[in-house]
């Protein structure tokens, strides 16, 4: 069991790792091949897109198929579409291709990831089961642009050759360790709209989702351009972003660690106001920088407040749910992901358009989502009160 549960940590690891492996490559890839900057934003929304709108079908097809089966094929998908994108550098539509490859075989693994560890965990385990797939999933957003900086700085080509074997091993691996789990009930698929979805859009909670959609829209846009923007600036290597994301991973981890798990109840509202104020400053002192430690500083500073955000943002919404807990998720979940999509697009296209204001118009954002907090704050009509919608 031990072994299978750190396993299924190792896969969603090195799926984020991948996710993020390619943000301090890509701008160099490229500005190397005179490519417009808007196709950055195209690369990494395409990912989105296409592991978004897969990852219902992979999760069905783990049901007919076992979960076994659709990890040992994730993987390889996986890693095909980095050895497809370590030697397409000259090739526009194989980097797409690549990238559809990519988030394709992504949906595919965290759907059966996730099925698996529904189906070997009990109610009373599941959620720290889940709660160690979470961690790695984190983990891998951390380190991927770290990783992909510090290999990048060699060769562009590094980053992704290391990860397609790496994942190619992981992949025998599992083949040895995993044996099919016995099904319990029903999958724990994800769906793009979750059953019941449509009934909390009636509440006060309906903000919180629209509020969690620009936060991560934001995060999203920032990964897309941040060395784009400081390539002008400062002439920044793909090195120094790694370390650069490196440190602010950390931050993240210390705001979420230690921070968050001191906001007392009924604050979260506060906390939040307030986190989009800090992230606010952050993306403003970005069009100040002169010197890669001022990137540094700006760049913690707007993840302190997003993270700040996001964490919070989890746990009011949780507890607004009114115990629609699963559905509540899934909703916010697929916010996250259109975040995602729409975010790295966005961005690319205005900084072509507007470089220099870019984060002043980012920063105006922050600012302006907190009308959302506002507006869930006076509207009274709450599902804490309100009868449960699905069985969660």
């Amino acid at each position: 069991m031990k072994q299978s549960i750190a396993l299924l940590m190792s896969v969603q690891f090195f799926v984020y790792l991948g996710f993020g492996i390619i943000i301090p490559v890509l701008p160099e890839v490229i500005l190397q091949q005179n490519y417009s900057e808007v196709h950055v934003g195209g690369l990494l929304s395409i990912y989105a897109l296409a592991s978004f709108f897969t990852a219902p079908l992979w999760g069905k097809y783990s049901d007919q198929t076992g979960r076994k089966r659709l990890i040992l094929v994730g993987l390889f998908g996986f890693s095909l579409s980095f050895w497809i994108f370590a030697f397409s550098f000259d090739s526009l539509i194989l980097l797409y291709l690549s990238r559809l490859v990519g988030g394709l075989f992504s949906g595919a693994l965290y759907s059966a990831v996730t099925g698996y560890a529904s189906d070997i965990s009990t109610e009373e385990t599941r959620n720290k089961y889940l709660g160690l797939l979470g961690m790695s999933i984190g983990l891998g957003f951390i380190f991927g642009p770290a990783i992909g900086g510090i290999l990048g700085d060699i060769s562009l080509q590094l980053p992704f050759t290391v990860s397609a074997t790496l994942t190619l091993v992981l992949m025998v691996y599992a083949q040895i360790i995993l044996k099919e789990p016995e099904r319990v009930g029903e999958a724990n698929k994800r769906q793009l709209l979750p059953k019941g979805a449509s009934s909390l859009w009636s509440y006060r909670i309906k903000y919180l989702f629209v509020f969690s959609f620009v936060v991560t829209f934001l995060l999203a846009g920032l990964e897309a351009t941040f060395q784009l923007f400081h390539i002008e600036r400062i002439e920044i290597t793909p090195l120094q972003l790694g370390y650069l994301f490196l440190f602010s991973g950390l931050v993240d981890a210390v705001v979420q660690g230690g921070i968050v798990r001191r906001i007392k109840n009924g604050t979260e509202t506060t906390w939040i106001i307030w986190s989009q104020v800090i992230a606010a400053i952050g993306l403003a002192l970005t069009f100040f920088t002169t010197s890669l430690v001022m990137a540094g500083i700006t760049l913690c500073i707007f993840t302190a407040g997003n993270a700040l955000a996001r964490t919070t943002l989890v746990a009011l919404t949780t507890k607004e749910s009114g115990g629609n807990y699963g559905t509540a998720a899934g909703v916010s979940y697929s916010m996250d992901n259109l975040g995602r999509i729409i975010g790295p697009l966005t961005f690319a296209w205005l900084f072509t358009q507007l470089p220099d204001t870019l984060y002043v118009i980012s920063a105006v954002l922050s600012l302006a989502s907190i009308a959302l907090i506002v507006l869930f704050q006076k509207n009274s009509k709450s599902l804490r009160t309100a009868p449960v919608i699905e069985n969660s």
